[in-house]
């Protein structure tokens, strides 16, 4: 049977590809395609514990099965066209975009008037890491997949604190110095609640959302390595 094998960040490079039709025998699993692979690029074989696997735009265990016309993704630790958006009846709205995040707007799109605190968050690119220059980041990201998971995040958040809404909005493509990556908002009636939500929603956002960086400096580049959270399906 015929399946779609998508690679991401640093596992473009590794692999040589950003994506390709495989041929899989009936009853193959998940860990047939990571083995394949693997056995291919051994450099794959030695980051098995820090590679994810995803079918069809959800986490996948190893032992899965595929079927006919899945679509699998190899995705390496997470470190982030048109927009992509979901808006929930309760008013939390989720984006991904090339654009350059419009704060104010989503703050006015957020708030009610219930509500006593509006917590806003913006990661931005810094001109260095670790003393070492950076010229600029470049992010991207499997997004029907990563706009799924930013939702679901959100509303655990709304749901785990004592808030009104919360929003969370990641650009793609390139960033200068001093450019905003991501933004996440949290309108509540008490601020406590606000800059808790807003705290654990970052945190929790940069283990579990496929969203990557490639770190561009004066004398070379490298996708930042980061962390999956610890629930996440690994392949060893």
């Amino acid at each position: 049977m015929q399946i779609r094998v998508l690679f991401f960040g640093q596992l473009k490079d590794v692999c040589g590809r950003a994506e390709e039709g495989l041929e899989v025998p009936d009853g193959a699993s998940m860990r047939f395609v990571f083995d394949h692979y693997a056995a291919l690029y051994p450099r794959l074989s030695a980051m098995a514990k820090s590679v994810v696997m995803a079918r069809n735009q959800e986490f996948a265990q190893a032992g899965e099965l595929l079927a006919e016309g899945d679509e699998v993704a190899l995705l390496p630790p997470v470190s982030g066209g048109s927009p992509l958006k979901i808006e929930d009846p309760e008013g939390h709205f989720f984006e991904i975009t090339r654009q350059v995040i419009d704060v104010r707007a989503a703050e006015e799109r957020l708030l009610q008037g219930i509500d006593g605190a509006l917590v806003t968050f913006q990661g931005v690119v810094r001109n260095n890491t670790k003393g070492r220059a950076t010229l600029r980041l470049d992010y991207e990201c499997y997004e029907q997949m990563a706009i799924r998971q930013m939702a679901q995040l959100g509303r655990e958040i709304a749901a785990q604190f004592a808030v009104s809404r919360v929003a969370i909005i990641h650009r793609l493509g390139t960033m200068e110095i001093g450019e905003a990556s991501v933004a996440i908002f949290v309108a509540s009636p008490h601020r406590k609640a606000a800059f808790d939500a807003a705290f654990e929603a970052i945190n929790r956002l940069k283990r579990q959302v496929p969203i990557w960086k490639k770190e561009y400096f004066a004398d070379g580049e490298v996708w930042v390595e980061g962390e999956w959270d610890d629930n996440a399906p690994r392949m060893a």
